[in-house]
């Protein structure tokens, strides 16, 4: 590969030139990921290390600082994804029982995975910022299987539920732990004494803002969205206020997710179902090629000589999150009195992880590789482990789904994979 650099960068090619070829590896290499059972974002990512500095170096650091706003933007349509999907009323018919469960998966997560990788590293930052991504879960795999087998029953209304509200409160999980692991990189090591205070009030302001602005943005989309009928100007619409509330938030230092999610669930909850339905139609639309090129340069970001020398950190995460995942849907369907199959293997179907994680590990790489080289080092450490851990939560989380719904008696078959 290392031959080939020379001959690569001699050939000058067009940024749009190199931007097309990739779309298109992209997309074949992301439909043959069905032949082994794996998303096709893998297949994007692939593409991206193959084009990246680790391997051909079509896609230069300078090359992926240029495109950054491509991940901006990107961000600000997964989060308004799910932010359409957490309608109250889904809420409230699930009843106490699928709150408890949602807080105590997530937060366990969270829990688990910060003080094991605290254990092993004896970095509190670091510490928190992986355990912040921990909730994050994949939807698409969990609901596949289930789609696939074509599962029914309450266990498997229950992993809807979570799988679609559970991103929302680790977003929320996300946007308290980072901002007090990047005060405690910035001020603790200089021997500075970091108030309790401050780490709880800063990422609470941040929150607020966020969800007050994305709120006030839906309120003026809601008014403008009842008054369009054709799909195309409403595609038009959507992306201009993606574009206005990611801009909001890069301008005043706050979560372009948390904005955008707001932006979704306050439109969700005030237009009315048929113009819903009109948006969930061209989100579907659009998000194919904002994930081809998201995770083209995700998988170009990712440093794979990096990987060897993490393998214990991930091995930590692995299990750490399993288990706070796991432990935490046990525990949370446990006192909330829910019936006993949802208990037992609830669990086993929310493993999956990839998209809004591997997107939350872009944002700490790109927040903190401008603090100093210690931020670089953790931004690079997060992206890499946890876009390799999310391979491997692909690979085991449908397996487990698949189970789980069997146990559960929710679907046809045998145990045999």
């Amino acid at each position: 590969m290392n031959a080939l650099r020379p001959l690569i960068q001699s050939l000058s090619l067009p940024s749009l030139l190199l931007i097309g070829v990739l779309i298109l590896a992209g997309l074949y290499l992301g439909r043959t990921m069905k032949y082994v059972r794996m998303p096709s974002i893998i297949g994007f990512m692939i593409i991206g290390v193959i084009a990246g500095p680790s391997f051909l170096n079509f896609i230069d650091e300078d090359f992926l600082g240029r495109l950054d706003f491509i991940t901006h933007i990107a961000l600000g349509f997964v989060a308004l994804s799910i932010g359409f999907e957490l309608k109250l009323s889904t809420v409230k018919r699930q009843g106490k029982g699928i709150v408890l469960i949602i807080l105590s998966e997530s937060l366990m997560a969270f829990f688990a995975v910060s003080a094991a990788v605290f254990f092993l590293t004896r970095n509190l930052p670091l510490a928190l910022i992986y355990g912040a991504i921990a909730p994050a879960s994949d939807p698409a795999g969990t609901v596949a299987v289930i789609q696939e087998y074509k599962a029914k029953g309450s266990l498997t209304s229950t992993l809807y539920s979570v799988v679609g509200f559970d991103d929302g409160l680790g977003i929320i999980i996300f946007g308290f732990a980072v901002p007090a692991a990047r005060l405690i990189m910035l001020h603790g090591s200089g021997g500075m004494p970091v108030s309790p205070w401050i780490l709880f009030l800063i990422p609470l302001r941040q929150i607020g803002v966020s969800l007050l602005i994305g709120a006030l943005l839906a309120l003026i989309f809601t008014l403008l969205a009842k008054k369009i009928a054709d799909s195309r100007d409403l595609f038009i619409l959507i992306f201009a206020f993606v574009l206005m509330a990611t801009g909001i938030s890069m301008r005043l230092h706050i979560s372009i997710i948390l904005t955008n999610m707001m932006l979704g669930i306050a439109a969700v909850n005030m237009q009315p179902q048929i113009v819903i339905q009109k948006v969930r139609s061209v989100l579907i639309e659009t998000m194919p090629l904002i994930f081809v090129l998201f995770f083209i340069l995700a998988g170009a970001s990712l440093k794979i000589g990096a990987i060897p020398a993490l393998g214990m950190l991930g091995v930590v995460y692995i299990l750490g999150r399993s288990a706070g995942l796991i432990g935490g849907a046990w525990l949370g369907a446990t006192l909330g009195r829910v019936e006993e199959k949802i208990r037992r293997y609830l669990g086993m179907g929310i493993l999956c992880q990839a998209g809004v994680a591997i997107g939350l590990a872009l944002v700490v790489k790109s927040e903190f590789s401008q603090l100093s080289a210690n931020g670089v080092d953790v931004g690079t450490s997060v992206l890499t482990s946890v876009t390799a851990t999310s391979i491997f939560f692909n690979i085991i989380g449908p397996i487990f789904t698949r189970i789980g719904l069997l146990k559960g008696g929710e679907i046809q078959g045998s145990l045999k994979l």
